[in-house]
């Protein structure tokens, strides 16, 4: 049990170390060596990955959420395949969906949403989806809570824990968010977080 708990705390120290370094040093308090309840190292995660992705999201004009990078914004000649290349608008919708899929599965208090998960890939306004995208990481920042020392490593599908779940939902989303920067320099607008 206490190999599964380092285990746990190198995880979230790992991933953190991103986040962390955008922090100046007066603001990490917590002396080193501190046990850290994951719940709380989680959801600084998570925090962080919804700091970037909501704005982001917002970022683009309601008039290019459907864009999606075609053969027209590369040279010509470079041979490469668009076709069913998702929209920013496909894309956020499935960060938020995947949010919910991820956080279900880790919640150790059985959180079901209170929307039709599937049913997120039909909206159609940047408003909406937004507002969808921000009730995801509600209802993820809810599931993380749960996480203790004593149910983080509980296997919930396989070799699958409530915290590689946690660690999944942020490393997934990370993903999108990546793919989703790019979206926004083809269209000529610098993403929030490159402003800083």
């Amino acid at each position: 049990m206490m190999k599964q708990i380092v285990v746990a705390f190198a995880l979230a120290a790992c991933c953190m170390t991103g986040a962390n370094a955008q922090m100046s040093p007066k603001e990490v308090k917590i002396a080193p060596g501190t046990m850290i309840e994951p719940a709380k190292s989680f959801d600084e995660m998570l925090t962080a990955f919804e700091e970037d992705m909501v704005p982001l999201a917002k970022a683009m004009p309601a008039d290019k959420y459907d864009f999606a990078p075609s053969a027209s914004v590369f040279v010509p000649g470079q041979g490469s395949e668009y076709t069913g290349v998702s929209t920013f608008r496909a894309m956020v919708l499935h960060v938020a969906s995947a949010n919910y899929h991820y956080a279900m599965q880790l919640s150790a208090r059985g959180l079901k949403p209170d929307v039709d998960v599937k049913a997120l890939a039909n909206i159609k306004s940047k408003d909406q989806a937004v507002a969808a995208l921000e009730a995801s990481f509600v209802f993820a920042h809810k599931a993380i809570g749960s996480l203790t020392a004593q149910n983080a490593f509980e296997s919930v599908n396989g070799t699958q824990t409530r915290a590689s779940l946690a660690g999944g939902l942020v490393a997934h989303g990370f993903d999108h968010y990546g793919q989703l920067v790019e979206y926004l320099r083809m269209n000529g607008i610098i993403p929030p977080a490159s402003r800083k």
